[in-house]
């Protein structure tokens, strides 16, 4: 699982969307994330240690160039320097911003896959939330990212040139034929994210950044899902329990068990 709250080149501290039908949504999240006997996630997103993981915006006009996907944070050496690369790799400024002396403080960008994510700057221990509390048992995190798009290959080295992930081949085999899916691991060794092709049974996945939610009570959350008014897209038991979601607007995300 994720180690959310760690200064490091290529950690995944957070994600945020802007939402349509933004109420709606907010139930949504709190419906289905809420579960178990001791949920991982508070009312206010936030998760059971009161620590911010997850934002849930409004869709004002100021966002609406932003896609409605989520957008994981990672933490990058230098932000200037990656959007640079990001944009001569292909890529797309969405948002840049910057303070009164020219210095990045963060940005959003789409990968030629149209997938958004948003790079922050190395955080210092200092500046890092305490992982502290009362609450015994996992916490509300994000636990993996996965990519799933036509080439692979290519959208690995834009984030290794961008990021600076360090990419680990995975095994893969479909139809009796073998080939790589990637890990993509961050300055410390530890790898919090995959990138995959859309094949076998990543086939009909969208080619966006799918952040994967712990929750108490997996059954109970994915038959709140579609009471809540979203859907499930697909589900899998066993070694890797998980499930696809969409939420009521059409985000996807994934769940899987705490």
């Amino acid at each position: 699982m994720n180690e959310q709250f760690v200064p490091r080149i290529g950690g995944v501290l957070s994600a945020d969307i802007a939402v349509p039908e933004h109420e709606r949504e907010v139930r949504f999240y709190r419906q289905v994330l809420g579960t178990g006997e001791h949920p991982l996630w508070r009312e206010d997103l936030m998760n059971n240690l009161g620590l911010p993981i997850i934002g849930l915006g409004q869709r004002t006009p100021q966002y609406e160039s932003l896609p409605l996907q989520w957008m994981p944070h990672i933490q990058v050496a230098d932000v200037a320097a990656s959007v640079r690369r990001a944009a001569a790799l292909g890529g797309k400024v969405l948002m840049h911003h910057q303070d009164a002396r020219g210095q990045s403080l963060w940005a959003v960008l789409l990968d030629p896959n149209g997938a958004a994510f948003g790079l922050v700057p190395v955080v210092p221990q200092e500046a890092m939330p305490p992982e502290a509390g009362d609450v015994e048992g996992p916490a509300g995190r994000i636990a993996w990212l996965d990519l799933t798009v036509p080439d692979a290959a290519s959208t690995c080295d834009f984030y290794r040139e961008v990021v600076g992930w360090t990419v680990k081949q995975i095994p893969m085999e479909d139809g009796g034929e073998r080939y790589f899916d990637y890990g993509m691991a961050g300055g410390d060794g530890q790898a919090p994210a995959g990138i995959c092709h859309a094949r076998g049974a990543n086939a009909d996945l969208p080619p966006v950044w799918l952040l994967y939610l712990p929750v108490g009570d997996f059954a109970e959350s994915l038959r709140r899902v579609e009471a809540e008014g979203g859907r499930v897209v697909k589900a899998a038991r066993g070694e890797f329990t998980y499930a696809i979601v969409q939420d009521p607007v059409g985000v996807y995300f994934g769940l899987t068990p705490g």
